[in-house]
């Protein structure tokens, strides 16, 4: 009987790939900071049993309609708006992703770029390499408190729930708009459901964590951002589509808002002449939400159990469709 071939579109730790080699042939993107082009990516996914992809990778109905052979598309990520969900359930295509592993991880960074632009860390650090520090002044880069303030959590899942977790530590009340209540997150944690407008309102710190659809994109517009606080601070780590980049720009030159703190954007990679890096209340980073080492390997593996588990005829650890 042939092997399956399981195609993987980006370099990923050697050791998440070996249990795919003993049940199939694999080949790899060999280049980790380059992304496949898409062309080659479709040429490949002809034959593919499996794809192994990232969330740079387009999975769409053309690339579909072109791999009679896929079985299984494995996401090293736990969003997917990468793929056509709709499209691969039509042609019997199982869509897998990475979620739990990463919840403690990103959230971690979430509340770290809450603190950084916060306390304007960022700010500080440059401050010192550029040479300023001359003298300690009382209200040299004072920032805001972060306890005992109120934090409002667009997209109270997994990771919402993490972050309101951190956010207890601080002494902080806990507001959050969601498709529907988490009564275990009200009940663990004292967080309080409220509408999107009383929710901008009130919070000091607004935390987009929600997935990117057509209801939620760009739902961070002018209109948002004007009935937030001026004080207020902005922060994105879930999807760069849920916020209207020329809004936020407005909103941060008119001083609608305080500050924000970004891990993702509209379009990835972002420019280093991006007019959002032109704020110095602005902390930007390059989509590192899970970016640590042990939270990396496990979403590797996890990509490969979710493939091994199909082409086996188990039901994956995570399916999306």
């Amino acid at each position: 009987m042939e092997k399956p071939f399981i195609y993987v579109t980006r370099k990923v730790p050697e050791e998440a790939l070996l249990p795919l080699m003993e049940i199939g042939e694999v080949e790899m993107w060999p280049h980790e900071m380059e992304p496949i082009p898409r062309e080659i990516l479709i040429e490949k996914a002809k034959t593919a049993t499996a794809l192994y992809t990232m969330l740079s990778d387009k999975i769409d109905e053309k690339l579909l309609d072109q791999s009679p052979n896929l079985k299984v598309v494995s996401n090293m990520a736990v969003g997917f708006d990468n793929i056509n969900i709709q499209a691969a359930t039509e042609k019997g295509v199982v869509v897998c992703n990475t979620p739990d592993v990463l919840t403690d991880t990103t959230a971690d960074l979430t509340f770290g770029l809450l603190m950084a632009t916060a306390r304007r860390i960022v700010e500080g650090a440059e401050y010192i390499k550029a040479g300023n520090w001359k003298n300690w002044a009382p209200m040299l880069l004072a920032g805001t408190d972060i306890h005992h303030k109120t934090l409002g959590i667009i997209g109270m899942g997994r990771i919402g729930a993490a972050v309101a977790k951190r956010a207890k530590g601080f002494d902080m009340e806990i507001l959050y708009h969601n498709r529907t209540h988490n009564s275990d997150a009200e009940k663990e944690l004292g967080a309080t459901y409220v509408s999107f407008q009383h929710l901008l309102e009130r919070s000091d710190f607004v935390v987009c964590l929600a997935p990117l659809t057509e209801k939620t994109k760009e739902m961070f517009d002018i209109e948002a951002f004007k009935q937030m606080k001026n004080s207020s601070i902005f922060i994105n780590a879930s999807r760069g589509g849920l916020v209207n980049e020329d809004d936020l720009i407005i909103a941060l030159s008119s001083k609608e808002i305080a500050a924000a703190g970004l891990d993702v954007f509209r379009e990835e990679p972002i420019s280093n002449d991006h007019p959002l890096l032109g704020f110095s209340n602005v902390v930007a980073l390059p989509h590192i939400g899970s970016a640590s080492v042990e939270t990396r390997q496990e979403m590797a593996k996890l990509a490969s159990r979710n493939i091994i588990d199909v082409l086996s005829g188990k039901k994956p650890e995570a399916t999306v469709n």
